[in-house]
């Protein structure tokens, strides 16, 4: 998978992507799969604001999403703290994350072979920063939750063992 043009550099906006780089072009190329959850989220806002592109508000998204725990769901009122995003497009977020939640197989998935993982966290490969990932399991080997424990720099994060245990 292509890594997607980081948003911090200048060039965020949208238009300014070759054709076959932007987000809906590419979703319809390639499906829903071949993007990343940059790309993703930044389908979902749609336009941004001339001050903050599309881009930068779908990566403050994604931190925002990265920072809530997974048994707790982001609330709309959280989303529009983040500057050029309103209620009606942090609604819609929550709607597609919720919608998202209720789609998933409630059959909790085994762990046989570390292999089995990857597809549960394989949408962080493509981060600009390291982040340390808890995958937890029941006694059978059963996926329980998956949590991002922290986020680093660009090659390396630190961690607590406290972090993980919580």
């Amino acid at each position: 998978m292509k890594r997607y043009r980081d948003c911090t550099t200048k060039g965020n906006h949208i238009k300014e992507l070759p054709v076959e780089q932007r987000p809906r072009e590419k979703l319809q190329a390639s499906g829903p799969s071949s993007l990343s959850d940059l790309e993703l989220v930044t389908l979902l806002i749609g336009s941004g604001t001339p001050r903050n592109p599309a881009t930068l508000l779908a990566k403050q998204v994604l931190e925002l999403l990265d920072k809530t725990h997974a048994d707790e769901q982001v609330q709309p009122k959280e989303i529009v703290r983040i500057d050029g995003l309103g209620i009606a497009k942090a609604t819609l977020i929550c709607a597609a994350l919720e919608l998202g939640r209720r789609r998933l197989p409630t059959k909790h998935k085994q762990v046989i072979f570390p292999c089995d993982v990857y597809p549960l966290i394989r949408h962080y490969g493509n981060r600009q920063q390291e982040h340390f990932i808890c995958v937890s399991l029941n006694g059978a080997h059963e996926i329980i939750s998956v949590n991002v424990v922290s986020i680093g720099l660009v090659n390396h994060t630190l961690v607590h063992p406290r972090d993980v245990y919580s």
